[in-house]
């Protein structure tokens, strides 16, 4: 009997055969499904917009608050997140734990919204109901975990109890007016509901019968405001303890009132505030959220004031400055502070979580009352994220640590952010770990009255007409120049200002389009060459500057119809380039000529184009189009050369692209709100991914090529980990460029190919579009062919193989009918 090999496995069927498998069989094996293929490994934002968004497990400490259409778990303890993730691509509203700490509830907005409960020891889905029109503003589980009460929001106004585990609604019933907040009684016989001039009593005491399980309403019974009939009510929560017979709201005035056990309203006490948003109890402290960073801490008991915890930071604080906790301690004059919007309290480990309408998260450490410290903050943007862009490697740079990435927002801020706690310079003097967010290492404020940092639209549905927001707030776009010395950046308003990285420095103002800049790219500086500015704006004007001449103006182009949308510069056979595209569907090549662009090739596309990226060799140039796909274009020619699908769904467009540094893998998004990274050589879709609420608008891969980072309009920034084998494909083909190139590898084992210029015979082989031509190690014969075709051979010096050549395009109507990428008439 022959052995077997031992990488072979062996297993024995029903019959107790032996069945041998081999271990590159692909037939029956399990593969790992696209979208579990990237993980996500950490939310930098959260999307919290009421109390029914933040909630806390005393059992496990576990913290959890939506961000886009994530829920984030946030392990105080361990300082580590872990993700559950809404598969409908629905924005999380409001998130609930059970008593026992191991299920989750999580409602959501949208068409047909749903309750979901999660099964926290899998991270996996158990129960869905779809039970509301709109949206769910609030949710809560019952004491006994046997229920979960769902409010839906003022489109449908409907109060749904679940019987959760056995899948079924057992009662509903309609309110009259928006509800803000629920809360259920220690006991569990009763739940109450608040809203404007509405604070509700309901009772689960129902006649349920067991074998036709009918659905019966849900009786309620209104509280007696008394004078205080007309308030708006934006919390409650149940008493707990000896106060388990009283309820509690906070109206948003300023009143914090009490109900005693006949729905009668017993007493209230001002919060000397100008509002209040949120509150949390346990058996011995009552805590509201005020504007202006106020929370106050009351006896549930007597309703005495006890003491008011520490202020956050203030809006504008520097936080590279703040090295330790006394910094926290010294305030400017007229200072403000950002609103709390939230709370939720761990009542065993003494910690209070709070969530403040500039997207900001601290926790609190109460276990002495009157000597409150902090355990734990948090500083996000508070609006639309437009871009990302990655610090390029530099091995003499120390001014931004490596790994560091930036980020622009409509809350007129740019952020630097460094997720590597290891690979970091003490020594900097300007970006540097602070005691206010540990990722985020500087902030550059652009407008001096910091007016968009506190996120307005949080509880204010109905907005006036002297709001602050004119749409034309907000950093659009931004660029690091390839030596790492200039931040460029472009608002919505059309100005160009120019940091310098060091330093953070503004070193010029360029008033340079009427509207909002969409784009902006340096030149790949070289000794030879110029180095340019460039920047596109939906004026449709393009604006090329002298970086060396302190930004000079140099040209202005208007050979765009529409809104562009993207400006790349390339150099091919020693010669710079530059290609623009846009909403007019054209792609223009130009080339530097005495100084002066002067325009080449016009590619006119079928569908707009909204973003390009240029490939590894310079030769390509990649467009991220409307109708979902992915087309190539030759640098030299203007030609098409390839298309291949750029998103798995049938919906939406290709909104932004972008390539890693070794040109292996190219990532995607699309409107609808998902990511996909493809192989550019074969076109294959190697992962798909889900998270973003709203469209995701900034993409990069980290240097070392290890992260995919995500920014969005929610205002959060996804950081996915790439595959292993991935990451060892593309340090592979990194080392091979640098060895091409004669260069070295940098200290983390990756070579920094930005703004290298290499030679073509070293490209082509890495060139994904090329014919690729087999080695002449087989006989050629003429034997089958006409007399014609080999007296023509005998006349000529005929190469072995010839590579195949490109269908040419017909010319007039008949252009207009055929499809560049597959070659084929549309009539076929």
């Amino acid at each position: 009997m022959a052995e077997t090999d031992s990488s072979f496995h062996i297993t024995t069927g029903n019959n107790n055969q032996k069945i041998i498998r081999a271990p590159t069989l692909k037939r029956g094996k399990e593969e790992t499904s696209l979208s579990n293929r990237v993980k996500l490994e950490r939310v930098l934002g959260l999307t919290v917009s009421s109390n029914s968004g933040l909630d806390c497990d005393p059992n496990t400490q576990l913290i959890a608050y939506p961000a886009g259409c994530a829920i984030v778990l946030f392990n105080p303890v361990k300082n580590k997140q872990s993700h559950l993730l809404n598969t409908s691509r629905k924005t999380v509203s409001s998130v609930c734990f059970s008593p026992d700490g191991k299920y989750l509830a999580s409602g959501e907005c949208g068409h047909v919204p749903s309750v979901r409960i999660w099964d926290l020891s899998e991270g996996t889905q158990i129960a869905e109901f779809p039970g509301h029109k709109y949206g769910i503003n609030c949710l809560a589980f019952s004491p006994s975990q046997k229920y979960v009460v769902s409010v839906g929001s003022q489109h449908d106004m409907i109060v749904n109890v679940w019987d959760w585990k056995s899948g079924v609604k057992i009662a509903s019933n309609k309110v009259s007016t928006k509800v803000k907040a629920i809360a259920f009684s220690e006991n569990g016989k009763y739940f109450v509901t608040v809203g404007n001039r509405h604070v509700k009593f309901w009772y689960l005491e129902y006649s349920r019968s067991a074998k036709f399980k009918e659905l019966v309403p849900l009786m309620g019974r209104s509280a007696i405001l008394g004078e205080q009939r007309n308030n708006d009510f934006c919390d409650v929560a149940c008493g707990r303890g000896c106060t388990g017979d009283s309820t509690y709201a906070v109206t948003k005035s300023g009143l914090l009132c009490e109900f005693n056990n006949r729905r009668l309203l017993d007493k209230w006490v001002e919060l000397r505030t100008t509002s209040a948003n949120c509150m949390a109890i346990g058996e011995n402290h009552i805590f509201i959220g005020c504007a202006e960073g106020i929370v106050r801490c009351f006896n549930p008991s007597t309703l005495h004031f006890i003491t008011t915890l520490p202020r956050t930071h203030y809006l504008g604080v520097d936080v590279a400055q703040g090295l330790n906790i006394s910094h926290m301690a010294s305030h400017p004059k007229n200072a403000k502070y950002p609103d709390a919007i939230a709370l939720a309290f761990d009542e065993i480990s003494g910690k209070l979580s709070c969530i403040y309408n500039d997207h900001s998260l601290y926790v609190w450490d109460i276990r002495d009352i009157q000597k409150v410290g902090k355990a734990h903050s948090f500083l996000y943007h508070s609006a639309c994220i437009w871009g990302v862009e990655m610090f390029p490697s530099m091995n003499d740079n120390t001014s931004i640590p490596s790994g560091s990435f930036l980020t622009c927002s409509s809350d007129d801020t740019i952020r630097v952010w460094n997720l590597d706690f290891t690979d970091f310079q003490e020594n900097n003097s300007l970006y540097r770990r602070n005691i206010y967010s540990n990722e985020l290492l500087k902030v550059l404020y652009v407008d001096p009255d910091f007016t968009y940092l506190k996120d307005i639209d949080i509880n204010n549905t109905e907005r006036s007409d002297n709001t602050p927001y004119d749409s034309r707030n907000g950093v659009r776009s931004i660029r690091i120049s390839p030596d790492g010395k200039h931040l460029a950046s472009g608002d919505r308003a059309g100005n160009i200002r120019i940091h310098d990285v060091h330093s953070l420095e503004e070193l010029c103002l360029i008033e340079a389009h009427d509207a909002e800049v969409l784009c902006l790219e340096y030149s790949r500086f070289e000794n030879n060459e110029k180095n340019l500015l460039a920047s596109a704006s939906r004026d449709r004007l393009i604006h090329i500057f002298n970086v060396n001449e302190e930004y000079k103006f140099v040209q202005t182009l208007d050979d765009h119809s529409s809104s562009i949308t993207s400006v790349r510069f390339l150099n091919t056979n020693n010669q710079m380039h530059m290609v623009s595209c846009g909403a007019d569907k054209s792609i223009i090549f130009r080339h530097l000529q005495s100084n002066q662009f002067t325009r080449g090739q016009n590619a006119a596309g079928k569908t707009t184009l909204y973003d390009m990226e240029v490939d590894y060799t310079q030769k390509h140039v990649l467009t991220a189009c409307q109708d979902r796909n992915i087309r190539v274009y030759s640098v030299n020619n203007g030609k098409h050369t390839k298309t291949f699908k750029g998103s798995v769904g049938e919906d939406g467009s290709l909104i932004k692209i972008t390539l890693d540094a070794s040109g292996i893998l190219v990532a995607t998004s699309s409107t609808d709100k998902t990511l996909c990274i493809y192989d550019y050589y074969s076109g294959e879709c190697l992962a798909t991914m889900l998270g973003h609420s709203e469209l995701a608008t900034g993409l990069r891969f980290t240097n070392d090529c290890t992260r995919l980072i995500s920014a969005s309009g929610d205002g959060c920034i996804f950081v996915w980990k790439v595959p292993h084998d991935l990451v060892v494909t593309m340090h592979a083909r990194l080392s091979q460029q640098a060895a091409r190139a004669g260069k070295k590898l940098n200290g983390i084992g990756i070579y920094s190919a930005h703004n290298e210029i290499f030679s073509q015979t070293n490209v082509e082989a890495l060139d994904p579009n090329a014919n690729s031509v087999p080695d002449n190690d087989y006989r050629f014969s003429v034997g089958p062919l006409p007399l014609w075709a080999k007296k023509q051979i005998s006349e000529k010096d005929v190469p072995a193989f010839e590579a195949p050549r490109i269908l040419e395009r017909p010319k007039g109507r008949w252009a207009q009918r055929l499809d560049p990428s597959d070659k084929r008439l549309d009539s076929d």
